[in-house]
């Protein structure tokens, strides 16, 4: 099942990004220059505000949607693609951007061309010992931990981390 990216807000998001991007804006105009026209600064804060709510979406589909959606590891002999995840892969400090494949055969996470470090990373399911849950900065509940049989870790950020933890471990039964 390909996916394609996307960046999907409701408007409710929308609107309340836009306020707090505009207040936020509009407090560091203010401190930068106290004495400027406070009128001048609302204004600014509230079109920054619209042009990041509506415009920097769109432009992250142009700019990285593409790279995203075009995405194709390299695959084995008889090797078919059951579903595709985005997710980030955890190497050393950097996030790097990408999709995890789930094949017949193993579990794919090959980069995006924005990433520092590029290239796929293959992992057997007959290798993997388990598929664990795990917090993103200690907080965020949308991350995942593979441990492989010689105790590498692969550390991943997706959403709907309990459907796909769930098909995960549905492909080490």
């Amino acid at each position: 099942m390909k996916k394609e990216f996307k960046i999907d807000l409701s408007w409710k998001q929308k609107i309340i990004t836009m306020i707090v991007t505009s207040v936020l804006y509009g407090v560091v105009l203010y401190l930068f220059d106290p004495e400027d026209n406070i009128k001048g600064i609302v204004f600014q804060a509230v079109f920054f505000g619209v042009l990041f709510v509506f415009l920097f979406p769109w432009l992250m589909k142009k700019i990285v949607g593409k790279r995203l959606d075009d995405i194709a590891p390299e695959l084995l002999e008889n090797e078919k693609i059951e579903e595709e995840i985005f997710a980030n892969l955890f190497r050393g400090l950097e996030g790097v951007g990408g999709k995890i494949f789930l094949t017949n055969q193993r579990l794919i996470f090959k980069s995006h061309s924005l990433n520092v470090q590029k290239g796929q990373t293959n992992i057997d399911y007959s290798e993997i010992v388990s598929v664990q849950k795990r917090k993103t900065i200690r907080v965020i509940k949308n991350g995942i931990k593979i441990i492989t049989k010689h105790g590498k870790e692969y550390r991943f950020v997706i959403k709907e981390r309990d459907i796909h933890l769930q098909k995960i471990n549905n492909k080490l039964i």
